[in-house]
């Protein structure tokens, strides 16, 4: 299989378990107990599909775009796609496909279930990486349902990605947040100011969310 990284992506992400259906020979990825993803195994033990959750609209939309992409294996042809662990998919877009599988069953839990979930790894505070409070936002709950909920792909972001923040601290250095950083405050976050906001504005912001993280 090409993707040799998927599996420590996926567990990664915060509440992911995994475990072997051996009915089946099936890898399976879950959150909450509900399967997001899957690495179906053949006779042989390699790889065949990998399995995952898409909104409907776009699983068709990718299927006419990608022959390695494909109806659900043994799945509701619907809502689950497979694609093949060989094919011509580009890792980037395989990973955003998985993390879209994530949110998609992530949100279908209840509430509070989400809650225990993301709170469980550290995750489930209203701050959000970059240590700003989402819940005095006023998009927050609208055009947003948070940057951790939303993997970073919140309603500002460029369309299918993550905030350059979220992308940096959590995707790429693996920190649980910029508070963990030694380059706190950095240029992304410079580059990412509010342009509604004045330098002074931005200046005062930037020493509340760098208290909010921790430091000073």
């Amino acid at each position: 299989m090409r993707y040799t990284w998927i599996d420590e992506y996926l567990l990664n992400k915060p509440g992911v378990t995994k475990d072997l259906k051996k009915e089946w020979n099936w890898i399976r990825y879950q959150i909450g107990e509900k399967m997001f993803a899957a690495v179906c195994l053949g006779e042989d033990n390699e790889p065949y599909y990998i399995t995952l959750k898409l909104e409907p609209a776009e699983g068709d939309f990718l299927r006419a775009q990608y022959e390695d992409i494909l109806p659900g294996y043994y799945m509701n042809k619907v809502h689950w796609n497979s694609i093949k662990p060989d094919g011509e998919v580009p890792d980037d877009l395989l990973k955003d496909l998985l993390d879209k599988s994530y949110a998609l069953v992530l949100g279908g839990l209840s509430k509070k279930k989400q809650k225990e979930i993301l709170e469980g790894t550290g995750m489930g505070k209203t701050l959000s990486c970059c240590g700003t409070d989402c819940t005095k936002c006023g998009c927050y709950g609208d055009l947003c349902r948070g940057c951790n909920e939303s993997l970073g792909k919140v309603f500002h972001a460029p369309e299918g990605q993550a905030c350059g923040i979220y992308e940096c601290s959590i995707n790429q250095k693996k920190l649980k947040d910029c508070g963990s950083c030694e380059h706190l405050p950095c240029d992304i976050w410079r580059k990412t100011k509010d342009p509604s906001m004045s330098e002074e504005e931005f200046e005062k912001n930037i020493k509340e969310r760098v208290q909010n993280l921790g430091r000073d």
